[in-house]
């Protein structure tokens, strides 16, 4: 070879075929950068606080439907202790007026106990029955009874006690041998209990 084609040579790149090895598929694992790491924190961080004011709000309402529920089962209970006393007030009406009346049915009752000596004091003791007979029957009307208790077994519920005697004959222990004042109910409450004797 001549200098001049060793030269050329020289110059010319050597051509030489150099084949790539072909390289290994690996799966797929997505590097995160900094920047993106940061940027999916940030956007956790308001899905959490969401979260947590979710929960909060649910407390609340919870505890807000809870009172509400009281609060009905309250206002149902007023109303019927409410609608309980009107029937008992409308019940029991005129228990203080039926018992202002009370003694003066007692002195009525005193005075046609009382003898009659002459045909005015007669005159005077039928009026007085009349009046009596008016006043009792007024208070019927009005839910007012007697309290039977002369012979009838003692009772401390509608009878009350003043004396105690022994018992005699045919008579049974604590029973009401005597009574000293009527008792009344007004309606089914005792509105007096009777003064009694009781044998025993």
């Amino acid at each position: 070879m001549t200098k001049q084609e060793k030269a050329e040579n020289q110059e010319k790149p050597t051509e030489e075929t150099v084949e790539e090895t072909p390289k290994k598929e690996t799966p797929f694992e997505p590097v995160m950068e900094a920047d993106e790491v940061e940027e999916t924190t940030e956007a956790q961080a308001p899905v959490e606080e969401a979260d947590d004011k979710l929960a909060e709000l649910q407390k609340k309402y919870d505890a807000m439907e809870d009172s509400f529920l009281r609060s009905q089962a309250e206002i149902k209970n007023i109303q019927m202790r409410n609608q309980k006393e009107q029937a008992n007030l409308l019940k029991y009406d005129g228990q203080s007026l039926a018992k202002d009346v009370l003694p003066v049915l007692d002195n009525l009752e005193r005075a046609l106990a009382a003898e009659a000596t002459d045909e005015s004091a007669e005159s005077l003791k039928k009026g007085v029955q009349m009046t009596y007979d008016h006043m009792k029957h007024a208070l019927e009307d009005h839910g007012v009874k007697e309290i039977e208790a002369q012979g009838q077994a003692f009772d401390p519920t509608i009878h009350q006690a003043v004396q105690t005697v022994a018992v005699d004959g045919d008579q049974k222990a604590d029973t009401v041998v005597q009574v000293f004042q009527k008792g009344y109910y007004l309606k089914d409450r005792v509105l007096r209990p009777a003064m009694v004797v009781v044998a025993q």
